[in-house]
């Protein structure tokens, strides 16, 4: 049923994308605006408590109403299983920018491609010329393709029912909502927020580095994950990059220019420096890292139904 609920998911997902900003940022972006209403008032512990409403209650509740559903009917409670996992992924808005941006570059269009970027990543890239556009689209694919797909499948192994998929979704939301020096007043009320997705996506970011390797070039991969991750200002993001730039022999990372500003950075990876046609590796890389957790789970489930 756990790969069932994967692949059916995953098609609904490529095949009728969900309106995500409007089905799943507007309604949690509402309940983070309430309870900073209620309870931010510059306390770490008030953000504590916020947290364990927006993110370890609605995780509890999902394993309650998916125990009720699998006890009236089993069908039932794939269903809710699929369900979650398609609220959880919305890769495809991603996608989207991705390709448009490829395509925009391919075109010689830079003016677009930046633009795109733009709408995608946050700030201006006016400046930005075109190789780096395509680092940081790297950057951000690799990024997303983790935290949007695969950092769900070991959440909804490991959890039962999908209540995995429900506290990795908002403990990343709330994170990033609650994220220091987005607005005055966080740096307190957030920090547990930042800190619990920090230790939640420890693993399943350590998952995927290792499925970029073996996909990619394994020895590179991690030789860049072992000497250039901590480098990196966000240390799980430190660990995808590297690894993901080393899969695919590419150099990422580096001084970029946003919002008129230059913005130093350390070197990750090794190799040619980014342009168009390593957006297409990244594409690669990611898709066959799909290939590679889809098939590792249908081997642990075909071992599971031999051994009963």
């Amino acid at each position: 049923m756990t790969l069932l609920s994967l692949l059916v998911a995953i098609l609904l997902e490529q095949l009728r994308p969900l309106p995500w900003r409007r089905m799943v940022e507007e309604p949690v972006e509402a309940l983070a605006r309430l309870l900073e209403d209620r309870l931010n008032d510059g306390q770490a512990r008030h953000g504590t408590i916020a947290w364990c409403i927006a993110v370890l209650a609605p995780a509890v509740a999902s394993v309650l109403i998916y125990a009720a559903l699998f006890l009236v009917q089993p069908i039932a409670a794939v269903v809710f299983n699929v369900v979650i996992l398609y609220l959880g992924m919305g890769y495809r808005q991603h996608s989207h920018f991705f390709g448009r941006i490829h395509a925009s570059l391919r075109a010689q269009e830079n003016d677009r491609a930046r633009s795109l970027l733009a709408d995608w990543r946050g700030g201006r890239h006016d400046r930005t010329p075109p190789s780096e556009v395509a680092r940081l689209s790297i950057e951000k694919g690799l990024v997303v393709g983790h935290r949007q797909v695969f950092a769900l499948f070991p959440m909804f192994l490991l959890f039962p029912g999908p209540s995995g998929v429900v506290l990795y979704r908002m403990s990343e939301r709330f994170a990033y909502l609650w994220a220091e020096g987005r607005e005055p007043g966080f740096t307190e009320f957030g920090r547990f927020a930042r800190k619990a997705f920090e230790v939640i996506d420890w693993l399943p970011a350590r998952i995927t580095a290792v499925a970029f390797s073996i996909m990619g070039d394994f020895e590179d991969a991690i030789y860049c994950w072992r000497t250039q991750a901590a480098l990196w200002h966000d240390p799980v993001e430190g660990v995808l990059l590297s690894a993901g730039a080393g899969a695919i022999g590419v150099r990422l990372g580096n001084p970029i220019h946003v919002s008129g500003e230059v913005v130093e950075r350390p070197e990750l990876g090794t190799g040619d420096d980014a342009d168009v046609d390593f957006m297409y590796s990244a594409v690669g890389l990611i898709r066959r890292t799909l290939v590679l957790f889809l098939v590792v789970i249908l081997l642990v489930g075909v071992a599971g139904w031999a051994g009963r």
